[in-house]
C-alpha cells in the first residue's frame, strides 16, 4: 500500500466531501452515490447513480428493487469523459461507494490509477480485484 501525504489526504478529504454532495443529485432512494474523476488537479468529470439520459427518474420499482438498468456513478462518470475530449488515464476516481466488480473492469479499463472511496460496499470484490491488478485504493469514512 503507498502512503498517502497529509496534503494529498486534505485534497482526497476536500474531493470526497464533493462527491457526497453530488451523491445527493441522485433521485434513487435505496442509495445515492456520487463520483468525481480527477485528473491533474481538475475535475474532468463527474456522476451519480440514475437513470440512463431519457428515461424517467425513478430508479426502483414499486416493491423498492432496483431497475436493472441504473447506472453506478462510477459508470457514469466514466462514460461521460468518453463523450468527451479527456482522458481518465492516470486519474483519481473519488466515489462515496466502493466499485463493485462489474464497475472495477470500466475503472481498470479507462486507466484510473487510484479509488478513493467513503463506504465500503457489502461485497468487497470489486475493490479487492482493483487492488490486486495494482490500482491503489484509499478509504476515508472520517470526515
Amino acid at each position: 500500500m503507498v502512503e498517502v501525504t497529509e496534503k494529498q489526504l486534505k485534497y482526497d478529504t476536500a474531493y470526497l466531501r464533493m462527491a457526497v454532495e453530488w451523491a445527493k443529485l441522485s433521485h434513487c432512494n435505496r442509495k445515492q452515490v456520487g463520483a468525481l474523476i480527477v485528473k491533474d488537479n481538475m475535475i474532468i468529470s463527474d456522476g451519480y447513480n440514475g437513470t440512463p439520459s431519457g428515461f424517467t427518474n425513478c430508479c426502483e420499482d414499486d416493491e423498492g428493487d432496483t431497475h436493472w438498468y441504473v447506472l453506478h456513478a462510477e459508470a457514469n462518470a466514466i462514460l461521460k469523459v468518453a463523450k468527451s475530449t479527456q482522458s481518465a488515464d492516470g486519474a483519481t476516481l473519488y466515489i462515496t461507494l466502493s466499485p463493485c466488480k462489474e464497475c472495477s473492469k470500466l475503472i481498470i479499463q479507462a486507466g484510473i490509477k487510484r479509488v478513493v472511496y467513503k463506504k465500503k460496499y457489502k461485497d468487497t470484490e470489486g475493490i479487492d480485484f482493483l487492488n490486486e491488478y495494482g490500482i491503489q485504493s484509499t478509504h476515508i469514512n472520517e470526515f
